[in-house]
């Protein structure tokens, strides 16, 4: 299911559209809906993380949720580059909508550092996405 066809819809504070897909944000996490058949690697994952640098700034923490509505893929072995760069990300998430891209978010899981990531709605992953960066706000580490 899209975000926009979802009762968060009416609370996304800003829509960016680019090549990669569409990145939707909210206060403290942005929704990602990468295009059928993008191929995200550190070659060409700048396009998104410059809008998330834009729109969240080098120090606030926020939260990312990829919503695999569509069939891509992501070389994780570029992850600890992802890392580097989104340096104020503190939870990540990715919703599967199939088998195959519920098996693509269990293979995910592997590569984060933190606990699980992968959700079965949209509702469930930006609900603790969120907390979880609220949560990161305190946090004496």
């Amino acid at each position: 299911m899209k975000l926009l066809e979802t009762n968060f819809a009416h609370q996304i504070l800003k829509t960016v559209e680019n090549k990669m897909g569409d990145v939707y944000f909210f206060e403290n996490i942005a929704v990602v809906e990468l295009r059928e058949g993008v191929h995200f690697d550190m070659n060409n994952s700048a396009t998104i993380i410059n809008e998330l640098e834009s729109y969240f700034g080098n120090t606030k923490p926020y939260g990312i949720v990829a919503n695999r509505i569509n069939s891509y893929s992501i070389n994780l072995m570029d992850t600890p580059h992802f890392r580097t760069q989104a340096k104020n990300l503190k939870a990540y998430g990715v919703v599967g909508h199939d088998l195959p891209s519920k098996m693509n978010a269990e293979i995910e899981n592997g590569f984060c550092v933190s606990e699980k990531i992968d959700y079965n709605t949209i509702t469930e992953a930006i609900k603790t996405v969120s907390e979880k960066v609220k949560s990161s706000a305190f946090s004496l580490n």
